[in-house]
């Protein structure tokens, strides 16, 4: 049974995987996380560690 409450979990996807083509290796970097949806109606960004492109880069959330 789900958490009822403001609460929900998002996804956060590297922005430099996702549109760069020439990128060192495979795949995109993604990490999971929770945001409050009453305070936070918009989406979030934040600096986040990408090995794929081996240093911080801005992560968005996606659907």
């Amino acid at each position: 049974m789900a958490k009822k409450g403001n609460r929900i979990i998002i996804t956060l996807e590297c922005t430099e995987c996702r549109t760069n083509p020439d990128k060192r290796s495979a795949g995109v970097s993604r990490y999971t996380s929770t945001k409050n949806r009453r305070t936070t109606t918009n989406r979030l960004e934040l600096n986040k560690f990408c090995p794929h492109c081996n240093k911080h880069t801005v992560h968005k959330e996606i659907k």
